[in-house]
């Protein structure tokens, strides 16, 4: 085990490698300490007490807090493929025992259905012969607010991001339509308020997670002002320049500060925020944009796992939103719509990815569109047009 400062691609994965960078550059990220990949081998009994011995003296140096058990595979997080949320994350995890149990499962994901059918759609040569999973451990950032920020592609293009109150979870698994803010280089800032109707949080008398309701005041209220959107651009960009290439961060405002919690490249072109500014017409429903494309075909009403045997190849998804389990579906599918998410989210990102045509946070999409319904999907203008 080593500091996450001193974290290396070929020894400890791109995601803790990139976090090093980031430390020793003098950015804001959460300490913490970096397993390597070859404690998963070791069975016997004796070098499970070591490993928990050293896992308990790693802890103690940080201060024993709640900390985020993380995966850093040798080949997620990388130009050619995010991997986006297809590994094991445990976020807010206390204790030795806990860790180790974290440690384990981030190791086991490796070997997952999931994991298969991501790296079966990309083709075998974005994947090594064998993964190997280095685990991250950090402490976790109390956030007001978190988010995901996309970082200009372009020369003087936009900066995209997404954010909503408490930790991010809810904004990369999509399971929230986040407040979204386009920052211009110019200066100017286009925002759209999003409904934000659940946070997650740590448990701090159980450890784990929470998951609670939005109160009304607080889904209308906008996430960020204009200052610190101003100031999360301007830091996404000197990232941007450190790592030598566009970013797709995650980060957390906690005590008016901000952590970077992630930051890989952007493998695919983000879509226009917004194609066009009218209502949709009749007999049409709109969201965002979240991967171009277009396609016709059968609507797949999926609230769960019960449904998943009734999707068809070429089947349009429609679901609640999406989380890395589903991703066998979006190997198959011909097009995802989802009622919550945002462009950011690892749905989204996968979709790109996979070059399917997807839109995102389309309000009550379950109740206007029917199963085995006829659609027309259009994932850069954000539509979806009923037959």
């Amino acid at each position: 085990m080593i500091p996450l400062h001193d974290a290396n691609v070929a020894s400890h994965g791109q995601k803790a490698a990139t976090l090093a960078v980031l430390l020793r550059e003098g950015f804001r990220v959460p300490e913490g300490f970096v397993v390597s990949a070859e404690h998963n081998h070791e069975k016997s009994l004796t070098s499970a007490k070591e490993f928990r011995a050293a896992i308990a003296c790693e802890l103690e140096k940080l201060g024993n807090p709640m900390v985020a058990v993380r995966s850093s595979a040798t080949n997620e997080d990388t130009a050619a493929a995010s991997a986006a949320g297809q590994y094991e994350s445990v976020i807010g995890v206390w204790g030795p025992d806990a860790v180790c149990e974290a440690s384990a499962a981030c190791w086991s994901s490796a070997d997952t259905t999931r994991v298969s059918a991501y790296w079966n759609r990309l083709g075998d040569d974005n994947a090594p012969p064998e993964t190997r999973m280095p685990v991250l451990v950090q402490r976790v950032v109390e956030a007001e607010v978190s988010g995901v920020m996309f970082t200009s592609q372009e020369p003087r293009e936009s900066t995209r991001i997404e954010a909503s109150w408490g930790l991010g979870l809810g904004v990369v698994s999509g399971a929230v339509t986040p407040d979204v803010f386009e920052v211009h280089p110019d200066g100017p800032i286009k925002q759209v308020i999003g409904s934000k109707r659940r946070r997650i949080d740590l448990d701090p008398d159980h450890g784990g997670l929470v998951t609670s309701s939005v109160d009304a005041e607080l889904r209308r209220r906008q996430t960020l002002d204009h200052d610190v959107v101003t100031e999360l651009a301007h830091l996404g960009e000197r990232i941007a320049t450190a790592l030598g290439e566009p970013q797709d961060i995650e980060w957390a405002l906690a005590n008016g500060e901000v952590w970077i919690l992630q930051s890989r490249p952007i493998t695919k072109v983000l879509p226009a925020l917004s194609a066009r500014e009218f209502a949709p017409r009749l007999g049409e429903l709109a969201g965002t944009p979240a991967s171009g494309g277009t396609i016709t075909g059968v609507a797949r009403i999926v609230r769960g796992y019960s449904d998943f045997a009734n999707v068809q190849p070429g089947d349009i998804l429609i679901c609640p939103y999406t989380d890395p389990t589903w991703t066998p579906l979006f190997a198959i599918a011909g097009g995802v719509v989802t009622e919550t998410g945002g462009t950011l989210s690892h749905g989204a990102i996968v979709a790109r990815e996979y070059e399917i045509p997807a839109v995102t946070g389309v309000n009550e999409a379950l109740i206007h569109i029917k199963n085995g319904q006829v659609i027309a999907l259009d994932g850069a203008l954000g539509t979806i047009t009923l037959h």
